[in-house]
This record gives C-alpha cells, sequence and structure tokens, in this order.
C-alpha cells in the first residue's frame, strides 16, 4: 500500500515538470499579455486623438476671439469716423443686431407748423458702409493719378528737347541714287560715325563738306532717304536762294551739347514723328543779326566754348 503512494506521488512530480504543459502554459500566457498590450495601444491611440482634437479646438478658440475684437475694434472706428462725418447713430427697437440706423442731420427748416423736428433716418447693414467708403478711396486713388507729372512726351515743347551736339563730317560723297542729295558719315562722339544724308549738293561744294565741323540734331526718327537711312540732321541757316552749314564755337569737339541758356532739360532720346516736336519748335530757330544761331533769342551755345554762327547769313531761318 504504501509502494502504491510512492509511486502517485513520483507520477505528479513527474507530470508537474513535463517540458510540453510548461510551455503551453507560457503560450497561454504570453497571449494574454499581447491581448492586453493591444488593448493599452488602442486606448493610447484614441487618448492621442482626443488630445489633437482639444488642442484644435483651443487654438480655433483662440483665433475666434481674435477675430472678434478685431471686428469689434473696426465697427468701432467705423463709428468714429461716421461721427466725426457728422452722422449718428440712432438706436432701433429691431431685434436684429446685423442692422444700424443712422441718422444725418438735416439743413435747418423755418419755423412754423410744418416744421417737423425729425432728423431723416437711413437704415443700412454695416457692410454697406464698408462698400461705400471704398469707392470714395479708388475714386481720391483715381484723381490723384490724372494730377501726376506729364510724360517727357506730354511735356512742355521747347528746344531743351532736342538733342543738339557738334559733330564732325569725316567723308561725304554723292548719293547713288540722288543728285541733290550728299550721303555723309559724321562723328558726333559715339563709338562708330552715324550716316547723314543731306540736301546740300546745289548749294556747297562737295570738297567743302569734307572733314568740317558742324552742328547736327541727333534724336530725330532714323528714316530712309532713296535707300539710304539718316541718323541725324545737319542744322544750316537757309533761305531760298542760299544754305550754310552752322559753324560750332571754335575749340568744340565732337559730341558737345549744345545748350540753350533759360531752356534747361534733358532732350528725347527719340523724337515721336507723331507728336510734330520738331515742326513746332523749327518756326523758332533763326539767325539773328550778328548771325548768331538762336532759338527765341537764346544763342544755341557750347559750354565754356562759345556759341555757333552762319558765316554770312544773319536774320534766316535755321532748319
Amino acid at each position: 500500500m504504501g509502494s502504491w503512494r510512492f509511486l502517485a506521488r513520483s507520477l505528479f512530480k513527474m507530470s508537474s515538470h513535463n517540458p510540453l504543459m510548461r510551455l503551453e502554459q507560457r503560450a497561454a500566457e504570453a497571449d494574454q499579455i499581447i491581448e492586453y498590450l493591444k488593448q493599452q495601444v488602442q486606448l493610447l491611440k484614441e487618448k492621442a486623438i482626443i488630445q489633437a482634437s482639444v488642442r484644435e479646438e483651443k487654438k480655433l478658440m483662440v483665433e475666434n476671439a481674435k477675430l472678434k475684437n478685431d471686428i469689434e475694434e473696426l465697427k468701432k472706428q467705423l463709428l468714429e469716423k461716421e461721427k466725426k462725418r457728422g452722422v449718428r447713430e440712432v438706436a432701433m427697437p429691431s431685434g436684429d443686431t446685423n442692422v444700424k440706423c443712422i441718422s444725418k442731420p438735416t439743413p435747418p427748416k423755418p419755423s412754423g407748423p410744418s416744421a417737423s423736428p425729425a432728423a431723416a433716418v437711413q437704415c443700412a447693414p454695416p457692410k454697406d458702409e464698408s462698400k461705400k467708403k471704398k469707392p470714395e478711396k479708388k475714386a481720391g486713388e483715381k484723381a490723384e493719378k490724372k494730377q501726376a507729372a506729364p510724360s517727357q512726351e506730354d511735356a512742355k515743347v521747347d528746344v531743351s528737347r532736342l538733342d543738339m551736339r557738334v559733330g564732325r563730317i569725316i567723308t561725304a560723297e554723292k548719293h547713288p541714287d540722288a543728285d541733290s542729295l550728299y550721303v555723309e558719315q559724321v562723328d558726333v562722339g559715339e563709338a562708330s560715325p552715324r550716316t547723314v544724308v543731306s540736301g546740300l549738293v546745289k548749294h556747297i561744294p562737295l570738297d567743302q563738306m569734307q572733314n568740317r565741323m558742324a552742328v547736327l540734331m541727333c534724336n530725330l526718327k532714323p528714316a530712309k532717304m532713296r535707300g539710304v537711312v539718316s541718323q541725324a540732321m545737319v542744322m544750316c541757316a537757309s533761305s531760298p536762294d542760299k544754305v550754310e552749314i552752322l559753324d560750332p564755337p571754335s575749340g568744340a569737339i565732337p559730341g558737345d551739347r549744345v545748350t540753350f541758356q533759360g531752356f534747361p532739360g534733358e532732350p528725347d532720346k527719340e523724337l515721336n514723328p507723331k507728336k510734330k516736336v520738331w515742326e513746332q519748335i523749327q518756326p523758332d530757330l533763326r539767325t539773328d543779326g550778328q548771325c548768331v544761331a538762336t532759338y527765341k533769342g537764346a544763342a544755341f551755345e557750347v559750354a565754356g566754348k562759345g556759341v555757333c554762327k552762319a558765316q554770312t547769313m544773319g536774320n534766316s531761318e535755321i532748319k
């Protein structure tokens, strides 16, 4: 009997120390732990979502409060401006808070039974008031633009808009397709000479055109003359019977600017033919009794060097 008990105990111990049973128990415990961790992860996710929503809600509430403050401040500013303009706010019994009524002062009326003490009342939503102010601002801006300084082309027309320079005619030859025209290469102080076409064949011999100083207008729009593009104009004293090239003062060099006392300003880069600037100025260009070239009495002058003159032609047109 005692041996059976001993055997039963031994079997129980062997079964309790069986590795397979221990592995199954540990696997079950691991499953429970994994399930627990899954639940914890899910709870953390939900908590994070809730916290993010709360933060976003707080942020929106702060922004909303700031916007409300801004709106209230703008309303106050609008009311102040209306008060300064003489517009008075009138309380209305209506429960509509989006509508405000303002009264404008009416001109005084003679006293009498027909006179009414009530002021004219105008009701309008606040948005309409802001819309009314915007067009006024734009209209003011347009008025300022209209008062802006005129462009160079619309400025006062006088001789300062002509680019008059001293030049040297390097060479001249007859135009291949026109008997009355010379084609000249003229140094006007630039990197390369300009080609100039002049109708001077009948008035000035070819040998007198070579290597001579002259006055040129350099901002006419280039024009093709019998197939050759002319880039400037030689200025001459002129009459129906005689033409003389204007002489710069002694010591003048190519590129020197010709100016006119009393007519300051920079010349146009290029005269617009449609504006007829040259045509308006030319009638006032003349030589005086001493053959000095002038514009409305102001001499063609090279600063520090002297005035431009014709050789013999006084009281003559210049063109």
